[in-house]
Protein backbone atom coordinates (compact mmCIF):
# COMPACT_ATOMS: atom_id res chain seq x y z
CA UNK A 1 0.00 0.00 0.00
CA UNK A 2 1.46 3.60 -0.71
CA UNK A 3 2.00 6.84 1.21
CA UNK A 4 -1.11 8.78 1.60
CA UNK A 5 -0.81 12.28 1.06
CA UNK A 6 -1.20 14.76 3.77
CA UNK A 7 -5.03 16.09 3.42
CA UNK A 8 -4.98 20.05 3.52
CA UNK A 9 -7.34 21.59 6.67
CA UNK A 10 -10.74 23.02 5.11
CA UNK A 11 -10.98 26.51 4.59
CA UNK A 12 -13.89 29.04 3.62
CA UNK A 13 -14.39 30.09 0.11
CA UNK A 14 -14.30 33.96 0.07
CA UNK A 15 -16.54 35.47 -1.56
CA UNK A 16 -16.18 37.42 -5.66
CA UNK A 17 -13.69 40.39 -6.09
CA UNK A 18 -16.17 41.68 -9.00
CA UNK A 19 -19.34 41.53 -11.08
CA UNK A 20 -20.41 41.47 -14.76
CA UNK A 21 -23.95 42.45 -16.11
CA UNK A 22 -25.02 42.50 -19.76
CA UNK A 23 -27.96 43.95 -21.44
CA UNK A 24 -28.62 44.10 -25.10
CA UNK A 25 -28.53 47.43 -27.18
CA UNK A 26 -32.16 47.77 -29.11
CA UNK A 27 -33.38 49.80 -31.36
CA UNK A 28 -30.11 50.88 -33.14
CA UNK A 29 -30.28 52.48 -36.12
CA UNK A 30 -28.16 51.74 -39.40
CA UNK A 31 -26.10 54.76 -38.97
CA UNK A 32 -25.21 54.07 -35.31
CA UNK A 33 -24.11 49.86 -36.19
CA UNK A 34 -21.87 51.64 -39.08
CA UNK A 35 -20.24 53.67 -36.32
CA UNK A 36 -19.67 50.84 -33.92
CA UNK A 37 -18.28 48.79 -36.70
CA UNK A 38 -15.43 51.74 -37.73
CA UNK A 39 -14.43 52.35 -34.80
CA UNK A 40 -14.23 48.91 -33.33
CA UNK A 41 -12.16 47.88 -36.75
CA UNK A 42 -9.78 50.88 -35.67
CA UNK A 43 -8.87 50.49 -32.10
CA UNK A 44 -8.70 46.58 -33.53
CA UNK A 45 -5.98 47.15 -35.64
CA UNK A 46 -4.47 49.66 -33.28
CA UNK A 47 -4.54 46.80 -30.72
CA UNK A 48 -3.11 43.92 -32.48
CA UNK A 49 -0.32 46.37 -34.04
CA UNK A 50 0.46 47.00 -29.87
CA UNK A 51 0.04 42.94 -28.95
CA UNK A 52 3.07 42.47 -32.01
CA UNK A 53 5.03 45.37 -30.34
CA UNK A 54 4.61 43.68 -26.15
CA UNK A 55 5.48 40.23 -27.87
CA UNK A 56 8.25 41.54 -29.47
CA UNK A 57 9.61 43.09 -26.20
CA UNK A 58 9.29 39.85 -24.45
CA UNK A 59 11.02 39.98 -21.22
CA UNK A 60 12.80 42.81 -21.46
CA UNK A 61 9.85 44.82 -21.29
CA UNK A 62 9.42 47.73 -18.54
CA UNK A 63 7.32 50.38 -17.66
CA UNK A 64 9.13 52.86 -19.97
CA UNK A 65 8.14 50.58 -23.11
CA UNK A 66 4.44 50.33 -21.68
CA UNK A 67 4.56 54.58 -21.53
CA UNK A 68 6.36 54.50 -25.19
CA UNK A 69 3.83 52.52 -26.47
CA UNK A 70 0.87 54.45 -24.37
CA UNK A 71 2.13 57.20 -25.95
CA UNK A 72 2.10 56.05 -29.72
CA UNK A 73 -1.29 55.05 -29.48
CA UNK A 74 -2.18 58.59 -27.53
CA UNK A 75 -2.11 60.17 -31.27
CA UNK A 76 -4.00 57.77 -33.30
CA UNK A 77 -6.81 57.28 -30.36
CA UNK A 78 -7.07 58.91 -27.16
CA UNK A 79 -5.04 59.17 -23.85
CA UNK A 80 -8.29 56.94 -22.27
CA UNK A 81 -8.66 54.73 -25.40
CA UNK A 82 -5.09 53.79 -25.15
CA UNK A 83 -4.74 53.20 -21.61
CA UNK A 84 -7.20 50.83 -22.81
CA UNK A 85 -5.52 49.04 -25.41
CA UNK A 86 -2.01 48.75 -23.64
CA UNK A 87 -3.94 47.24 -20.38
CA UNK A 88 -5.63 44.83 -22.65
CA UNK A 89 -2.89 44.06 -24.00
CA UNK A 90 -0.42 43.26 -21.04
CA UNK A 91 -3.80 41.04 -19.83
CA UNK A 92 -3.49 38.82 -22.85
CA UNK A 93 0.71 38.36 -23.07
CA UNK A 94 0.52 37.65 -18.99
CA UNK A 95 -3.05 34.98 -20.00
CA UNK A 96 -0.30 33.46 -22.77
CA UNK A 97 2.18 33.08 -20.59
CA UNK A 98 0.52 31.33 -18.02
CA UNK A 99 -0.61 28.90 -20.53
CA UNK A 100 2.76 28.38 -22.05
CA UNK A 101 4.00 27.46 -18.15
CA UNK A 102 0.79 25.08 -18.16
CA UNK A 103 1.84 23.58 -21.47
CA UNK A 104 5.31 22.76 -20.07
CA UNK A 105 4.46 21.24 -17.26
CA UNK A 106 1.58 18.74 -19.29
CA UNK A 107 4.30 17.86 -21.47
CA UNK A 108 6.71 17.21 -18.55
CA UNK A 109 4.18 15.27 -17.11
CA UNK A 110 4.08 13.14 -20.21
CA UNK A 111 7.71 13.15 -20.95
CA UNK A 112 7.87 11.54 -17.51
CA UNK A 113 5.27 8.74 -17.69
CA UNK A 114 6.52 7.66 -21.01
CA UNK A 115 9.94 7.17 -20.08
CA UNK A 116 9.41 5.24 -16.96
CA UNK A 117 7.00 3.06 -18.78
CA UNK A 118 9.07 2.35 -21.48
CA UNK A 119 11.92 1.13 -18.33
CA UNK A 120 9.36 -1.47 -17.55
CA UNK A 121 9.40 -5.40 -18.67
CA UNK A 122 6.39 -5.35 -21.03
CA UNK A 123 3.13 -6.55 -19.38
CA UNK A 124 4.63 -5.54 -15.89
CA UNK A 125 1.28 -4.74 -13.97
CA UNK A 126 1.25 -1.01 -12.08
CA UNK A 127 0.86 -0.41 -8.83
CA UNK A 128 -1.67 2.64 -7.58
CA UNK A 129 1.31 4.98 -7.20
CA UNK A 130 2.88 4.40 -10.63
CA UNK A 131 2.05 2.94 -13.46
CA UNK A 132 3.18 -0.32 -15.14
CA UNK A 133 4.78 -1.54 -18.63
CA UNK A 134 3.42 -1.36 -21.80
CA UNK A 135 1.27 -4.74 -22.58
CA UNK A 136 2.63 -5.09 -26.12
CA UNK A 137 5.44 -4.37 -28.20
CA UNK A 138 4.23 -3.00 -30.49
CA UNK A 139 1.96 -0.35 -28.11
CA UNK A 140 5.81 0.21 -26.32
CA UNK A 141 7.33 0.72 -30.25
CA UNK A 142 4.85 3.27 -30.99
CA UNK A 143 5.11 5.27 -27.85
CA UNK A 144 8.67 4.95 -27.95
CA UNK A 145 8.43 7.25 -31.07
CA UNK A 146 6.23 9.17 -29.25
CA UNK A 147 8.25 10.18 -26.73
CA UNK A 148 10.30 11.87 -29.31
CA UNK A 149 8.11 14.09 -30.36
CA UNK A 150 7.15 14.94 -27.48
CA UNK A 151 11.09 15.63 -25.68
CA UNK A 152 11.33 18.00 -29.40
CA UNK A 153 7.99 20.23 -28.65
CA UNK A 154 9.25 20.30 -24.57
CA UNK A 155 12.48 21.60 -26.37
CA UNK A 156 11.03 24.32 -28.26
CA UNK A 157 8.81 25.36 -25.24
CA UNK A 158 11.29 25.81 -23.05
CA UNK A 159 13.68 27.62 -24.96
CA UNK A 160 10.43 29.75 -26.07
CA UNK A 161 9.92 30.04 -22.08
CA UNK A 162 12.93 31.35 -21.30
CA UNK A 163 13.38 33.81 -24.17
CA UNK A 164 9.79 34.92 -23.11
CA UNK A 165 8.30 34.08 -26.61
CA UNK A 166 4.58 33.86 -26.41
CA UNK A 167 2.21 33.19 -29.83
CA UNK A 168 -1.27 34.84 -29.42
CA UNK A 169 -3.93 34.40 -31.56
CA UNK A 170 -6.14 37.97 -31.36
CA UNK A 171 -9.19 36.45 -32.30
CA UNK A 172 -8.84 32.78 -30.73
CA UNK A 173 -6.61 29.70 -32.00
CA UNK A 174 -10.00 27.55 -32.33
CA UNK A 175 -11.82 30.11 -34.64
CA UNK A 176 -8.53 30.47 -36.72
CA UNK A 177 -8.01 26.85 -37.31
CA UNK A 178 -12.14 26.52 -37.91
CA UNK A 179 -10.78 28.28 -41.41
CA UNK A 180 -9.97 25.46 -42.54
CA UNK A 181 -12.47 23.02 -41.31
CA UNK A 182 -15.81 24.90 -42.60
CA UNK A 183 -18.00 21.99 -43.51
CA UNK A 184 -17.76 20.41 -40.42
CA UNK A 185 -18.13 23.63 -38.26
CA UNK A 186 -21.57 24.11 -40.45
CA UNK A 187 -20.18 27.63 -41.99
CA UNK A 188 -19.46 29.52 -45.06
CA UNK A 189 -16.76 31.28 -45.83
CA UNK A 190 -18.75 34.54 -45.68
CA UNK A 191 -20.09 33.59 -41.86
CA UNK A 192 -16.32 32.74 -40.68
CA UNK A 193 -14.66 35.95 -42.13
CA UNK A 194 -17.51 38.06 -40.49
CA UNK A 195 -17.50 36.29 -37.05
CA UNK A 196 -13.37 36.42 -37.24
CA UNK A 197 -13.64 40.16 -37.98
CA UNK A 198 -15.71 40.05 -35.33
CA UNK A 199 -13.85 38.77 -32.68
CA UNK A 200 -10.86 41.42 -33.31
CA UNK A 201 -12.45 44.61 -32.68
CA UNK A 202 -12.04 46.10 -29.86
CA UNK A 203 -14.42 48.35 -27.84
CA UNK A 204 -14.11 48.28 -24.40
CA UNK A 205 -13.04 50.86 -21.92
CA UNK A 206 -12.03 50.91 -18.63
CA UNK A 207 -13.87 52.90 -15.44
CA UNK A 208 -12.77 55.77 -13.92
CA UNK A 209 -14.09 57.19 -10.44
CA UNK A 210 -14.82 60.88 -10.48
CA UNK A 211 -15.68 60.65 -14.09
CA UNK A 212 -19.09 61.60 -14.83
CA UNK A 213 -21.12 58.50 -14.74
CA UNK A 214 -17.99 56.59 -13.26
CA UNK A 215 -16.19 56.21 -16.96
CA UNK A 216 -15.69 59.19 -19.74
CA UNK A 217 -14.61 56.80 -22.86
CA UNK A 218 -17.99 54.66 -22.59
CA UNK A 219 -20.66 56.30 -20.74
CA UNK A 220 -23.94 55.43 -19.48
CA UNK A 221 -26.27 57.85 -17.80
CA UNK A 222 -28.98 56.76 -15.02
CA UNK A 223 -31.44 57.06 -17.60
CA UNK A 224 -29.58 54.68 -19.62
CA UNK A 225 -28.23 56.82 -22.88
CA UNK A 226 -25.29 55.17 -23.99
CA UNK A 227 -22.53 57.99 -25.68
CA UNK A 228 -18.77 57.08 -27.13
CA UNK A 229 -15.54 59.24 -27.06
CA UNK A 230 -14.59 59.05 -30.79
CA UNK A 231 -11.14 57.85 -31.89
CA UNK A 232 -8.92 60.77 -33.47
CA UNK A 233 -9.76 59.75 -37.18
CA UNK A 234 -13.12 59.57 -36.72
CA UNK A 235 -13.63 62.49 -34.87
CA UNK A 236 -16.14 63.66 -37.59
CA UNK A 237 -18.89 60.98 -36.87
CA UNK A 238 -19.64 62.71 -33.55
CA UNK A 239 -23.42 63.73 -33.26
CA UNK A 240 -22.63 65.54 -29.95
CA UNK A 241 -20.39 68.11 -27.80
CA UNK A 242 -16.63 67.57 -27.73
CA UNK A 243 -15.97 64.30 -29.64
CA UNK A 244 -18.96 61.61 -28.94
CA UNK A 245 -21.15 60.21 -30.59
CA UNK A 246 -24.62 59.39 -28.91
CA UNK A 247 -27.02 56.04 -29.67
CA UNK A 248 -29.94 56.51 -30.57
CA UNK A 249 -31.10 53.59 -27.88
CA UNK A 250 -31.66 53.32 -24.68
CA UNK A 251 -29.90 50.73 -22.03
CA UNK A 252 -31.68 48.84 -19.01
CA UNK A 253 -29.79 46.44 -16.80
CA UNK A 254 -32.44 44.11 -15.15
CA UNK A 255 -30.31 41.80 -13.69
CA UNK A 256 -28.53 44.10 -10.51
CA UNK A 257 -29.91 47.47 -11.96
CA UNK A 258 -30.30 49.54 -8.63
CA UNK A 259 -26.37 48.01 -8.15
CA UNK A 260 -25.40 49.74 -11.49
CA UNK A 261 -27.42 53.06 -10.56
CA UNK A 262 -25.89 53.59 -7.63
CA UNK A 263 -22.39 53.69 -9.02
CA UNK A 264 -23.60 55.56 -11.94
CA UNK A 265 -25.50 58.15 -10.04
CA UNK A 266 -22.00 58.39 -7.78
CA UNK A 267 -19.73 58.32 -10.30
CA UNK A 268 -17.75 55.65 -9.44
CA UNK A 269 -15.64 53.57 -11.85
CA UNK A 270 -17.63 51.16 -14.11
CA UNK A 271 -15.97 49.14 -17.37
CA UNK A 272 -18.13 48.84 -20.13
CA UNK A 273 -17.76 46.58 -23.09
CA UNK A 274 -19.70 46.50 -26.06
CA UNK A 275 -19.50 43.13 -28.86
CA UNK A 276 -21.65 41.99 -31.53
CA UNK A 277 -22.82 38.68 -31.43
CA UNK A 278 -22.77 37.01 -34.78
CA UNK A 279 -25.53 34.24 -34.47
CA UNK A 280 -27.90 36.28 -32.85
CA UNK A 281 -27.24 39.62 -35.07
CA UNK A 282 -27.44 41.67 -32.14
CA UNK A 283 -25.44 44.06 -30.24
CA UNK A 284 -24.42 43.90 -26.65
CA UNK A 285 -23.07 45.69 -23.79
CA UNK A 286 -21.71 44.05 -20.57
CA UNK A 287 -21.02 46.66 -17.74
CA UNK A 288 -18.59 45.16 -14.20
CA UNK A 289 -17.33 46.27 -11.45
CA UNK A 290 -15.41 45.61 -8.38
CA UNK A 291 -16.79 45.09 -5.32
CA UNK A 292 -15.24 44.89 -1.89
CA UNK A 293 -14.24 41.69 -0.23
CA UNK A 294 -17.13 40.03 1.63
CA UNK A 295 -16.05 39.04 5.10
CA UNK A 296 -15.80 35.55 5.41
CA UNK A 297 -17.40 33.43 7.67
CA UNK A 298 -15.34 32.02 10.40
CA UNK A 299 -15.45 27.96 9.81
CA UNK A 300 -16.47 27.63 13.07
CA UNK A 301 -19.74 29.64 12.26
CA UNK A 302 -20.18 27.49 9.01
CA UNK A 303 -19.73 24.38 11.27
CA UNK A 304 -22.32 25.39 13.83
CA UNK A 305 -25.72 24.19 11.79
CA UNK A 306 -24.45 21.63 10.33
CA UNK A 307 -23.94 21.69 6.44
CA UNK A 308 -24.52 19.53 3.08
CA UNK A 309 -21.73 17.81 1.27
CA UNK A 310 -21.81 18.22 -2.26
CA UNK A 311 -20.38 16.01 -4.70
CA UNK A 312 -19.61 17.45 -8.52
CA UNK A 313 -20.60 14.09 -11.28
CA UNK A 314 -20.78 14.35 -15.03
CA UNK A 315 -24.45 14.65 -15.15
CA UNK A 316 -25.47 15.54 -11.56
CA UNK A 317 -25.00 17.05 -8.44
CA UNK A 318 -25.38 14.38 -5.32
CA UNK A 319 -25.77 16.52 -1.73
CA UNK A 320 -26.59 15.11 1.60
CA UNK A 321 -27.14 16.77 4.57
CA UNK A 322 -25.18 16.52 7.42
CA UNK A 323 -26.00 17.00 11.82
CA UNK A 324 -22.77 18.87 13.31
CA UNK A 325 -21.75 15.33 14.27
CA UNK A 326 -21.41 14.27 10.98
CA UNK A 327 -24.23 11.95 10.84
CA UNK A 328 -26.63 12.06 7.70
CA UNK A 329 -29.95 13.61 7.90
CA UNK A 330 -33.07 13.11 5.85
CA UNK A 331 -32.28 11.72 2.45
CA UNK A 332 -30.03 12.54 -0.15
CA UNK A 333 -30.89 15.01 -3.12
CA UNK A 334 -29.68 15.08 -6.49
CA UNK A 335 -29.63 18.13 -9.01
CA UNK A 336 -29.22 16.82 -12.50
CA UNK A 337 -27.71 18.70 -15.77
CA UNK A 338 -26.72 17.93 -18.74
CA UNK A 339 -23.80 19.17 -20.46
CA UNK A 340 -24.21 18.29 -24.00
CA UNK A 341 -25.46 21.05 -26.42
CA UNK A 342 -24.08 24.43 -27.59
CA UNK A 343 -21.70 26.48 -24.59
CA UNK A 344 -24.61 28.61 -23.68
CA UNK A 345 -26.80 25.77 -23.13
CA UNK A 346 -24.17 24.35 -20.87
CA UNK A 347 -23.72 27.22 -18.59
CA UNK A 348 -27.44 27.59 -18.40
CA UNK A 349 -28.33 24.43 -17.45
CA UNK A 350 -25.19 24.30 -14.89
CA UNK A 351 -26.51 27.86 -13.67
CA UNK A 352 -30.03 25.89 -12.94
CA UNK A 353 -28.52 23.39 -11.17
CA UNK A 354 -27.12 25.63 -8.88
CA UNK A 355 -29.40 28.08 -8.19
CA UNK A 356 -31.93 24.80 -7.22
CA UNK A 357 -29.43 23.80 -4.83
CA UNK A 358 -28.86 27.05 -3.11
CA UNK A 359 -32.51 27.98 -2.68
CA UNK A 360 -32.57 24.58 -0.74
CA UNK A 361 -29.44 25.19 1.12
CA UNK A 362 -30.77 29.29 2.08
CA UNK A 363 -34.37 27.65 3.21
CA UNK A 364 -32.71 25.17 5.36
CA UNK A 365 -29.59 27.92 6.36
CA UNK A 366 -27.11 25.55 5.90
CA UNK A 367 -23.47 25.90 4.45
CA UNK A 368 -22.09 24.26 1.17
CA UNK A 369 -18.85 21.57 1.36
CA UNK A 370 -17.27 21.02 -2.01
CA UNK A 371 -14.22 19.42 -3.41
CA UNK A 372 -11.34 22.31 -4.28
CA UNK A 373 -11.11 20.37 -7.38
CA UNK A 374 -8.23 20.87 -9.90
CA UNK A 375 -8.40 18.69 -13.23
CA UNK A 376 -5.40 20.31 -14.84
CA UNK A 377 -3.15 17.48 -14.51
CA UNK A 378 -5.56 14.69 -14.75
CA UNK A 379 -6.39 15.29 -18.63
CA UNK A 380 -3.53 14.28 -20.01
CA UNK A 381 -3.33 11.81 -22.57
CA UNK A 382 -0.46 9.67 -21.12
CA UNK A 383 -1.42 9.21 -17.60
CA UNK A 384 -4.86 7.57 -18.21
CA UNK A 385 -3.76 5.88 -21.36
CA UNK A 386 -6.42 4.03 -23.71
CA UNK A 387 -8.55 4.96 -20.51
CA UNK A 388 -10.70 7.52 -23.52
CA UNK A 389 -13.97 7.59 -22.14
CA UNK A 390 -12.53 8.42 -18.32
CA UNK A 391 -10.15 11.14 -19.88
CA UNK A 392 -13.42 12.67 -22.04
CA UNK A 393 -15.52 12.44 -18.31
CA UNK A 394 -13.03 14.17 -16.69
CA UNK A 395 -12.43 16.66 -19.15
CA UNK A 396 -16.29 17.71 -19.57
CA UNK A 397 -16.75 18.61 -15.66
CA UNK A 398 -17.25 22.01 -15.41
CA UNK A 399 -15.24 22.38 -12.51
CA UNK A 400 -13.83 26.00 -13.02
CA UNK A 401 -16.79 27.64 -14.17
CA UNK A 402 -19.09 25.47 -11.64
CA UNK A 403 -16.91 26.83 -8.72
CA UNK A 404 -16.77 30.25 -10.04
CA UNK A 405 -20.99 30.39 -10.66
CA UNK A 406 -21.05 28.60 -7.12
CA UNK A 407 -19.17 30.88 -5.06
CA UNK A 408 -20.76 34.34 -7.03
CA UNK A 409 -24.10 33.10 -6.63
CA UNK A 410 -23.78 32.10 -2.70
CA UNK A 411 -22.37 35.36 -1.94
CA UNK A 412 -25.66 36.87 -3.03
CA UNK A 413 -28.07 34.28 -1.32
CA UNK A 414 -25.58 34.79 1.85
CA UNK A 415 -24.95 31.01 1.62
CA UNK A 416 -21.07 29.91 2.82
CA UNK A 417 -18.66 27.65 1.10
CA UNK A 418 -16.39 25.60 2.60
CA UNK A 419 -13.90 24.06 0.34
CA UNK A 420 -11.79 20.77 1.75
CA UNK A 421 -8.83 18.76 -0.24
CA UNK A 422 -10.69 16.25 -2.79
CA UNK A 423 -8.07 13.14 -1.62
CA UNK A 424 -9.65 9.59 -1.41
CA UNK A 425 -13.72 11.43 -0.78
CA UNK A 426 -15.10 8.83 -3.28
CA UNK A 427 -12.70 5.96 -2.38
CA UNK A 428 -13.47 6.18 1.65
CA UNK A 429 -16.47 7.34 0.98
CA UNK A 430 -17.54 4.20 -0.68
CA UNK A 431 -15.87 1.80 1.61
CA UNK A 432 -17.05 3.37 5.06
CA UNK A 433 -20.72 4.94 4.19
CA UNK A 434 -22.73 2.76 1.11
CA UNK A 435 -23.51 0.10 2.77
CA UNK A 436 -25.08 1.34 6.21
CA UNK A 437 -26.53 4.24 3.96
CA UNK A 438 -28.14 1.27 1.78
CA UNK A 439 -31.69 0.14 2.78
CA UNK A 440 -34.77 -1.63 1.18
CA UNK A 441 -36.38 1.76 0.15
CA UNK A 442 -32.83 3.63 -0.62
CA UNK A 443 -30.28 2.40 -2.32
CA UNK A 444 -27.11 5.12 -1.69
CA UNK A 445 -24.89 5.41 -4.85
CA UNK A 446 -20.84 6.14 -4.71
CA UNK A 447 -21.38 9.87 -5.09
CA UNK A 448 -24.07 9.74 -1.75
CA UNK A 449 -21.50 8.51 -0.22
CA UNK A 450 -18.49 10.63 -1.43
CA UNK A 451 -21.10 13.68 -0.78
CA UNK A 452 -21.43 12.21 3.02
CA UNK A 453 -17.14 11.78 3.03
CA UNK A 454 -17.03 15.48 1.66
CA UNK A 455 -18.96 16.67 4.79
CA UNK A 456 -17.52 14.93 7.45
CA UNK A 457 -14.25 16.24 5.76
CA UNK A 458 -15.88 19.90 6.13
CA UNK A 459 -16.81 19.36 9.81
CA UNK A 460 -13.99 18.34 11.18
CA UNK A 461 -14.51 14.89 11.44
CA UNK A 462 -12.81 11.56 9.54
CA UNK A 463 -14.69 10.03 7.14
CA UNK A 464 -14.39 6.58 8.77
CA UNK A 465 -17.52 5.58 10.09
CA UNK A 466 -17.44 4.55 13.42
CA UNK A 467 -19.22 1.22 14.57
CA UNK A 468 -21.97 0.91 16.64
CA UNK A 469 -21.50 -0.89 19.87
CA UNK A 470 -22.28 -4.43 20.49
CA UNK A 471 -25.31 -6.15 21.46
CA UNK A 472 -25.44 -6.78 25.32
CA UNK A 473 -24.16 -9.46 27.19
CA UNK A 474 -21.20 -9.63 24.29
CA UNK A 475 -18.99 -7.43 25.10
CA UNK A 476 -18.96 -5.38 28.41
CA UNK A 477 -23.05 -4.40 27.66
CA UNK A 478 -23.68 -1.17 27.32
CA UNK A 479 -20.03 0.70 28.43
CA UNK A 480 -19.19 0.73 25.28
CA UNK A 481 -17.97 4.47 23.64
CA UNK A 482 -20.64 6.30 21.79
CA UNK A 483 -20.99 5.69 18.34
CA UNK A 484 -20.34 9.35 17.37
CA UNK A 485 -18.16 10.65 19.87
CA UNK A 486 -16.43 14.53 18.65
CA UNK A 487 -13.06 14.67 17.87
CA UNK A 488 -12.59 16.64 21.01
CA UNK A 489 -13.89 14.50 23.35
CA UNK A 490 -11.99 12.97 26.50
CA UNK A 491 -11.27 9.35 26.00
CA UNK A 492 -13.10 8.70 22.70
CA UNK A 493 -10.20 6.41 21.66
CA UNK A 494 -9.37 4.90 25.01
CA UNK A 495 -10.20 2.24 27.42
CA UNK A 496 -13.31 1.16 28.08
CA UNK A 497 -14.58 1.88 31.30
CA UNK A 498 -14.65 -0.33 34.37
CA UNK A 499 -18.51 -1.53 35.23
CA UNK A 500 -18.73 -3.06 37.75
CA UNK A 501 -21.47 -6.19 38.45
CA UNK A 502 -21.90 -10.21 37.85
CA UNK A 503 -20.36 -11.30 34.60
CA UNK A 504 -20.59 -14.40 33.15
CA UNK A 505 -16.66 -14.53 33.10
CA UNK A 506 -14.30 -15.51 36.18
CA UNK A 507 -12.56 -12.89 35.92
CA UNK A 508 -14.08 -9.86 37.38
CA UNK A 509 -14.80 -6.62 35.45
CA UNK A 510 -11.67 -4.02 34.95
CA UNK A 511 -9.32 -6.92 36.60
CA UNK A 512 -8.23 -9.12 33.17
CA UNK A 513 -5.06 -8.87 31.86
CA UNK A 514 -6.14 -7.57 28.93
CA UNK A 515 -8.86 -4.67 30.25
CA UNK A 516 -7.07 -1.67 29.09
CA UNK A 517 -5.92 -2.66 26.21
CA UNK A 518 -8.59 -1.88 23.37
CA UNK A 519 -6.42 -4.36 20.48
CA UNK A 520 -7.13 -7.25 22.49
CA UNK A 521 -11.12 -6.71 22.19
CA UNK A 522 -12.01 -5.74 18.66
CA UNK A 523 -8.82 -4.62 17.01
CA UNK A 524 -8.09 -6.58 13.89
CA UNK A 525 -4.84 -7.97 13.18
CA UNK A 526 -3.72 -8.43 17.21
CA UNK A 527 -1.96 -11.29 17.83
CA UNK A 528 -4.62 -12.50 20.60
CA UNK A 529 -6.77 -13.37 17.70
CA UNK A 530 -4.33 -15.42 15.87
CA UNK A 531 -3.03 -17.77 18.52
CA UNK A 532 -3.46 -21.44 18.31
CA UNK A 533 -6.22 -23.05 20.60
CA UNK A 534 -4.83 -26.62 22.24
CA UNK A 535 -8.03 -28.78 23.68
CA UNK A 536 -6.99 -30.53 26.92
CA UNK A 537 -5.96 -33.87 26.58
CA UNK A 538 -9.20 -35.97 27.47
CA UNK A 539 -9.19 -39.62 29.64
CA UNK A 540 -9.45 -42.72 27.72
CA UNK A 541 -11.80 -43.65 29.99
CA UNK A 542 -13.81 -42.76 33.03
Amino acid sequence: MGVLREVVAPFVVPGPSGVAIRSSLKGLTGQDEAVLRLVGELLGSLASGDLKARCAAGLAHDGEQWAQRKRALTGKSSSRWAGSLTKATHDQWALARRGQLAHLHSLRAGVDTITHRLAQPIGTKGSKGAPGGYRSRREWFAKSRRLHVLEDRLEHEQADWEAGRVRVVRGGKKLARTRHHLEAAQLTETQWRLRWQVQRWFLQADGESGKRYGNETIRISPEGEVSIRLPAPLAYLANAPYGRYVLACRVRFRHRGEQWADRVAADRAVAYRLHYDTGRGRWYVTASWQIPPVQVVPLEAARAGGLAGVDLNADHLAVWRLDTHGNPVGEPRRFAYTLTGTAQHRDAQVRHALIRLLHWAACHGLALAIEDLDFAAEKTREKHGRRKRFRKLVSGLPVARLRARLVSMAAELGVTVVAVDPAYTSRWGAQHWQKPLTSKNRKATRHDAAAVAIGRRALGHPIRRRTAPPPHDRSDRAGHRTVQARPGSPGREGPRPRIPGPRTRSVPPGRGAKAGDQRAHNRSGHTAEHEPWHQGSLPLSF
